[in-house]
């Protein structure tokens, strides 16, 4: 039989709304703390954007660089523009910002089979999967060393 938790302290816990004072004192305190063990985080946002000759919007990476690592956080290619290497190479050129910025590797997520086999083809590998996130489908996290 455990014991019941006695708190030492009287605290109180209470839902506040994202972005109020206890939200960003979250945030700095945590990345102070973190900081102090594995070095600033250095986070620098970034997006890539592919045109057609016209200059029309076809596609795009969206990411962030932090701790000398690159999250493609989006990466989206109109239906019309997919299967025909536009998709390699603007991941190319992620991999060559990744590298102009010192970046050690890369690493995304994708609910989808077929992103998942061309991330795997790309030279990525599963460093992790989560079950039925989303709902009926699974979360599989892939990663890139440079």
């Amino acid at each position: 039989m455990t014991k019941k938790q006695v708190p030492t302290k009287p605290f109180h816990i209470a839902r506040e709304v994202a972005g109020s004072e206890a939200s960003k004192l979250v945030s700095a305190r945590l990345g102070r703390e973190i900081a102090g063990s594995h070095g600033p985080r250095n986070e620098k946002t970034f997006t890539l954007a592919a045109r057609d000759q016209r200059g029309e919007w076809i596609g795009g990476v969206n990411g962030v660089i932090h701790w000398r690592w690159l999250y493609i956080s989006q990466f989206y290619l109109a239906p019309d523009w997919r299967r025909n290497g536009l998709g390699r190479a603007l991941l190319a050129e992620v991999e060559n910002f990744a590298r102009e910025t010192a970046c050690v590797g890369l690493y995304l997520d994708t609910f989808e089979a077929g992103p998942l086999d061309f991330y795997c083809k790309c030279g990525f590998a599963i460093s992790g999967r989560i079950e039925n996130f989303p709902p009926g489908a699974e979360r599989t996290f892939l990663s890139k060393a440079l």
